[in-house]
């Protein structure tokens, strides 16, 4: 039976919280301290030394993430060509972000610019395969005004 006095979501947790796998895990800890300013929270080690679950905290949220390990089925990016996700960061300031963490080792794959629907907005693939959208909200718009956009922004995201 639950304890009456335990909070069903953990302080400092959010309803949906990113768990992503890498190779490297630890590796992308330092990488995601250096590129995205992260703050280490908790770190679990399997036996051989791998790791097994780790916390850290990117501006307001959590973002827990793992070693990956085939005998559990748990790949990551680089194991499987790729990503569908997109890990989606609001920031001060997109362009200076962005770029320190190109600094760091990320591949730009978006430039951040002017968004049709109000953010500057670029996106980033990390060392481990994960892609990041970076942005900035800088210009309040309503429905309508980013429906009406996009006709004549198609092309937004296409590589250039």
């Amino acid at each position: 039976m639950a304890n009456s006095n335990v909070k069903p979501i953990p302080e400092g947790m959010s309803t949906v919280t990113p768990h992503i796998v890498c190779a490297g895990a630890l590796e992308a800890i330092e990488f995601y301290k250096n590129a995205f300013g992260a703050v280490e929270l908790a770190r679990l080690l399997m036996p051989n030394g791998a790791l097994l679950h780790a916390a850290i905290r990117i501006g307001d949220s959590c973002v827990m993430l793992a070693e990956e390990n085939p005998q559990w089925r748990s790949f990551g990016p680089k194991s499987l060509n790729g990503t569908p996700v997109t890990l989606h960061l609001y920031v001060e300031d997109a362009d200076s972000f962005a770029q320190k963490a190109v600094d760091a080792g990320a591949k730009l794959i978006m430039p951040v610019s002017d968004a049709f629907w109000g953010d500057r907005y670029g996106q980033v693939e990390d060392p481990f395969g994960h892609r990041w959208s970076i942005a900035t909200h800088v210009r309040d718009m309503t429905a309508d005004e980013i429906r009406n956009a996009i006709p004549a922004n198609m092309d937004c995201g296409s590589p250039s």
